[in-house]
């Protein structure tokens, strides 16, 4: 098993999606890290992040921006997560699906570089590497950063959680659950999944004890 090391970032004139663009023009706000983003089979995106600064302004402009369906923010003081579910441009949207379509890991967290850049570890076989690393020079400038071998991770946030736990989560971002005020009960959650209402409700605690205790340890 190798792994590659890159420095990703949008070639001049190709452009951040519009949501990171802005978040990036705004002051006081910094952007951290990538702890999970995929592409639905939808076509919208999930996307859990890590940020830091004024916290107030980073949720203002998830609330007004007309790419973001539901999101939720959590921590206080230092640095705080956002589990945004949005709508992708195509640029992302085609580099979305060609990860997911490729047999090769990426790592998480992505670090996200003051440049806009990304740093992305990628893990895999050897000769999946060609096709899973965005080359495209029309939209990426792509810097090889180091590379070697390397044993698969496995220890990734939301390898925390089960299928059917992600399954409850979606479910319950995508109605509004997490929202303020809250858009949607456990019994509406519960539909959805064709599941009872205190099943969702233990899942959704069992979710936020292992995903936000596992954030205030690392903090």
């Amino acid at each position: 098993m190798r792994y590659a090391r890159v420095r990703v970032a949008p070639t001049e004139g190709a452009g951040d999606h519009p949501l990171g663009a802005r978040l990036a023009e705004v002051e006081g706000v910094e952007r951290e890290r990538v702890h999970r983003i995929e592409l639905l089979d939808d076509g919208t995106g999930l996307l859990l992040a890590e940020a830091s600064g004024d916290r107030d302004r980073y949720e203002r402009l998830l609330a007004d921006s007309e790419f973001v369906h539901d999101y939720a923010v959590t921590g206080t003081g230092g640095n705080w997560y956002a589990y945004v579910h949005f709508e992708p441009n195509e640029q992302v949207s085609e580099t979305l699906a060609e990860f997911r379509d490729s047999e090769l890991m990426i790592e998480m967290p992505i670090e996200a570089l003051p440049d806009g850049a990304r740093e992305i570890t990628f893990v895999g076989d050897e000769d999946a590497f060609a096709d899973a690393i965005p080359t495209d020079p029309e939209r990426y400038d792509v810097e090889l950063l180091e590379m070697g071998e390397r044993q698969a991770r496995a220890d990734g946030l939301f390898s925390r959680l089960t299928e059917r736990q992600r399954e409850v989560l979606d479910a319950a971002l995508e109605r509004g659950y997490y929202e303020n005020p809250r858009r949607a009960t456990h019994e509406e959650v519960a539909d959805a999944l064709d599941v009872s209402p205190s099943t969702v409700g233990e899942h959704l605690r069992k979710i936020e004890s292992r995903v936000f205790s596992q954030f205030a340890r690392e903090r």
